[in-house]
C-alpha cells in the first residue's frame, strides 16, 4: 500500500505541492497524494484532521502532512493531527525572523492570488504568449520578450505558455515546416526581432515517436521527414547564430530554465 500524502493551505496549495513534490521525489516509490486548498476556517480544519486520522486509522500508516498555512490557529489544528507534520512555512519564517531583525506579517493568498502585484503583467504574458502561438500572426514580434524557433512538435507551445504562465514572460514562438524546408530562411519580422530568437529542437527519433501519436504513418511523422527537418532547422540556427537547445530528454520546466539561464532573461515570481 502507497504511503498518503496531504499537502494542505489555507491558500491555492500551490505552494506546500511544490515543496512537497521536490521532497518526495528523491524517494524510488509510490505516493497516494491528497491536496486540500483553502482551508481557512477552523470548521474546515477539524474535517481534514478527522480526515487524516481516519487514514491513519484505517490503513495502519502514518500519512504524510506538508502544508504551508499562514494562521496560527489553523496550522496547531492541522500539526495535532494523527500525520507526521512538516510545516513549511512556519519552518524557514522563524530563523528569517532572526536573520532580518523583523517580524513577519503572515497574510493569507498573499503568494498565488489577484492580490500579488505582478498579477496583472502575468496576465498580459499569458494572453500575448496565447495570440502569438504557432506562428498565428508576426505582427507583434517587437513586444515578445523571447520568439521560440523550431520544428512543428519540438515543444514551442507548452515552453511558451510556462514561460508566461510562470515567469510573465512574453513568449511567441514560430514553427518551421515542410514548406520552408526548400528554401529555409528567416521571415523578415523575425530578422527584425533578431536579438529574441531562441530556438529548439529534437532528436529526430523522438520527434518521429511524438508525431505518430498525432498522424501515425504520415509524410509528416515518418523519420526520414523529422531527420530532414531537424538537420535543415539546426543548419540554419548555426548559420544565423541562434542559440537553441535540444528538448529531448528534458521537461519542460528544465527547457524553460535552460532558455532563462541562457538568455539571461528576468523572471517574475508569482
Amino acid at each position: 500500500m502507497a504511503p498518503q500524502v496531504f499537502f494542505i493551505s489555507d491558500g491555492t496549495a500551490i505552494t506546500a505541492e511544490v515543496f512537497g513534490h521536490a521532497v518526495l521525489s528523491q524517494f524510488p516509490m509510490e505516493f497516494e497524494q491528497v491536496t486540500i486548498p483553502f482551508v481557512e476556517t477552523i470548521k474546515k480544519a477539524e474535517a481534514v484532521q478527522r480526515q487524516i486520522d481516519d487514514c491513519f486509522i484505517t490503513t495502519g500508516l502514518q500519512p504524510l502532512v506538508f502544508h504551508s498555512i499562514v494562521k496560527p490557529e489553523i496550522r496547531e489544528i492541522i500539526s495535532n493531527s494523527k500525520g507526521a507534520d512538516y510545516d513549511f512555512l512556519n519552518t524557514f519564517v522563524a530563523p528569517l525572523e532572526d536573520q532580518l531583525g523583523i517580524k513577519a506579517t503572515p497574510k493569507v493568498h498573499r503568494t498565488h492570488s489577484k492580490e500579488n502585484a505582478s498579477y496583472e503583467s502575468r496576465i498580459d504574458a499569458i494572453n500575448y504568449s496565447l495570440d502569438n502561438d504557432d506562428g498565428q500572426t508576426l505582427k507583434h514580434m517587437d513586444k515578445a520578450d523571447i520568439i521560440l524557433l523550431g520544428v512543428s512538435r519540438c515543444g514551442k507551445t507548452p515552453s511558451s505558455l510556462y514561460l508566461s504562465m510562470q515567469f510573465g514572460i512574453k513568449a511567441a514562438n514560430y514553427p518551421f515546416v515542410e514548406d520552408d524546408m526548400d528554401n529555409l530562411k528567416l521571415p523578415e519580422k523575425l530578422k527584425q526581432n533578431k536579438d529574441k530568437l531562441f530556438g529548439l529542437t529534437i532528436d529526430p527519433q523522438r520527434l518521429h515517436e511524438i508525431r505518430q501519436s498525432r498522424m501515425q504513418n504520415s509524410r509528416y511523422s515518418s523519420l526520414r521527414q523529422c531527420r530532414v527537418e531537424v538537420k535543415e532547422v539546426e543548419m540554419m540556427f548555426k548559420k544565423e547564430r541562434i542559440p537553441f537547445i535540444n528538448t529531448t530528454n528534458h521537461s519542460v520546466e528544465e527547457i524553460a530554465t535552460k532558455i532563462l539561464y541562457t538568455t539571461g532573461l528576468e523572471r517574475h515570481m508569482f
